[in-house]
């Protein structure tokens, strides 16, 4: 599976064969695994550089990449760990700026499965003791953590003030409602509000807790997270504001106005994202970051299978095509922003518990046709799921192989594995 990854390293691919038989016992909420498990590892995520943590729906991968690129510019060492990876595990773990290696990997995960296997940990819980564990044993001078799922049960919300410099909450909407809209007592009942207290479950006591602008009922529910947990709330429209201004990034906050390149990364959506990362670092007390380091940064962050546009491969063979991952009706209303007034061939290929309207309905005035191929290694959605104009392939290589030579560009969409098996077959691995 997918999920698990393969390596070429039998070490390496013994471990994961390890993770891909766990699971977690339905009904099993709550941070008490993985804080055992870190007890039994000494408690390294009490030993971590500062951390900036970053949750949200959509757009958290992107402000940990922008984090990263502006704390390196700077000349700082930076450990990141964000999830899914999209062809190798080793992608889950950086460590002061290189992908961790394999004979370490195969230690450190072999280190956590053995000292946790009476716990029953999931994958996510070993994989986050993992990373934890190696950012405590390398010299670094920061950890950018990107939340996996929701925020307040999530394993890296283990995570304790001493260690935090800054908390982030991304753009919010609906996903992964089975997880984070299951009743619980004392929660909120409307469902963007719910999904707000869940983000906002990483807030902790004196730390800045800095999120876009979430409409009422989210902003609602994260301030009065903010407030019982004692976390000063840095929020966009009161405390900052970051907009696209004659081709700049105009950024404003109480200590000044910043100046500042767009983002290297594309889409419109990359200017919250981008006003995000710099409101963090500008909120945080515990690390220097000039102006010129965060320019640096926005000018050279890579986030792969984001609106990403490959480069020329076998899978592309020349012809313009864009790739991203997005998979909710959020990343479907950034996807037709950024197509608009254009045609596009979509190939689409979603997992089975996506809604399956998320991105088409969105980008309808756009799609010029529509393939769908599976999802390696998943249960994905078939062709008729989509409606009758929807054609079916066998996979990328023949769907890309099928579209008419017309010059218009090619969007690769609808998931993450999908948008890895893309990134394997044109041989864009990422680094």
């Amino acid at each position: 599976m997918l999920d698990f990854g393969r390596s070429d390293d039998p070490r390496v691919q013994a471990q994961l064969d390890r993770l891909s038989a766990l699971s977690v016992p339905q009904g099993r909420l709550g941070l008490d695994t993985i804080r055992a498990l870190m007890e039994r590892l000494g408690n390294p995520h009490r030993a971590l550089p500062p951390v900036f943590h970053v949750a949200g729906t959509n757009g958290k991968g992107s402000v940990c990449a922008l984090l990263r690129a502006m704390l390196e510019a700077q000349g700082y060492r930076v450990h990141v760990t964000t999830s899914p990876h999209l062809v190798r595990y080793n992608e889950r773990i950086r460590l002061a700026g290189e992908l961790i290696g394999d004979g370490m990997l195969a230690d450190l995960l072999e280190e956590v499965l053995d000292a946790g296997e009476d716990l029953h940990p999931s994958f996510f819980e070993v994989t986050i003791a993992a990373a934890f564990t190696a950012f405590s044993r390398v010299p670094a001078d920061a950890c950018v953590v990107e939340v996996g799922m929701g925020g307040r049960f999530d394993a890296t919300n283990v995570l304790e003030p001493d260690a935090l410099a800054a908390c982030g909450i991304a753009a919010l909407g609906l996903d992964h409602e089975k997880f984070l809209l299951a009743p619980e007592e004392g929660t909120p009942e409307e469902p963007m509000a719910r999904i707000g207290f869940e983000k906002a479950g990483i807030a902790k006591a004196g730390v800045p807790l800095v999120t876009l602008a979430h409409g009422p009922q989210p902003t609602g529910t994260v301030a009065a997270q903010a407030q019982r947990f004692g976390a000063p709330l840095v929020s966009q429209g009161e405390k900052w504001e970051a907009r696209a201004e004659g081709g700049r990034l105009a950024y404003r906050d109480t200590a000044g106005t910043l100046d500042l390149p767009l983002p290297a990364l594309p889409g419109a959506h990359q200017v919250d994202n981008a006003g995000l990362a710099v409101a963090m670092l500008r909120h945080q007390g515990r690390l220097a970051v000039s102006a010129e380091a965060m320019a640096a940064g926005l000018r050279t962050a890579r986030w792969p299978a984001r609106l990403q546009r490959l480069g020329p491969g076998p899978l592309t063979n020349g012809r313009e095509t864009w790739l991203d991952g997005g998979h909710n009706p959020s990343a479907g209303a950034m996807l037709a922003a950024h197509f608009a007034g254009a045609s596009v061939h979509l190939v689409l290929g979603m997992l089975a518990n996506k809604n399956p309207r998320a991105l088409i309905e969105p980008l309808m005035d756009s799609i010029a046709s529509l393939t769908v191929v599976p999802v390696p290694g998943h249960e994905a959605h078939p062709p008729q799921a989509f409606g009758e104009d929807a054609k079916a392939a066998a996979d990328l290589a023949d769907a890309l192989a099928a579209i008419p030579g017309d010059g218009l560009p090619v969007l690769i969409a609808g998931s993450l594995y999908l948008a890895g098996e893309a990134l394997r077959l044109n041989d864009e691995l990422p680094d």
